[in-house]
């Protein structure tokens, strides 16, 4: 994800012992923005039986801070989560050379 010239949206969606059961291109936006709602997020992690989530997404701005915009999504995906018993282990941003977890 660190090449792609748009922000990617995806999800890991785990199973009980935090396999990889699926990867999914959750959303695909612009230069600096990604549109995310919870419904996309958790409909892939019911329809294969996930037990926890780790979300992703790049800054092909390569400036490696979360904006408002990303701690937003992730505390109602965090809430999201709590209601229907699937866990959001981590939120990753990626740039070209760095990454970081904002949760």
């Amino acid at each position: 994800m660190h090449n792609l010239n748009k922000e990617q949206f995806r999800g890991l969606y785990l199973n009980s012992r935090y396999q990889l059961i699926h990867d999914e291109v959750i959303s695909v936006g612009s230069l600096n923005a990604s549109i995310v709602h919870p419904r996309e997020v958790f409909q892939p992690a019911i329809q294969y039986g996930a037990t926890a989530i780790i979300v992703a997404h790049n800054h092909p701005s390569g400036d490696l801070k979360a904006s408002a915009a990303d701690r937003e999504v992730t505390d109602k995906l965090k809430e999201a989560g709590k209601i229907l018993g699937i866990e959001i282990l981590d939120h990753i941003i990626i740039t070209e050379n760095k990454f970081i977890s904002i949760l």
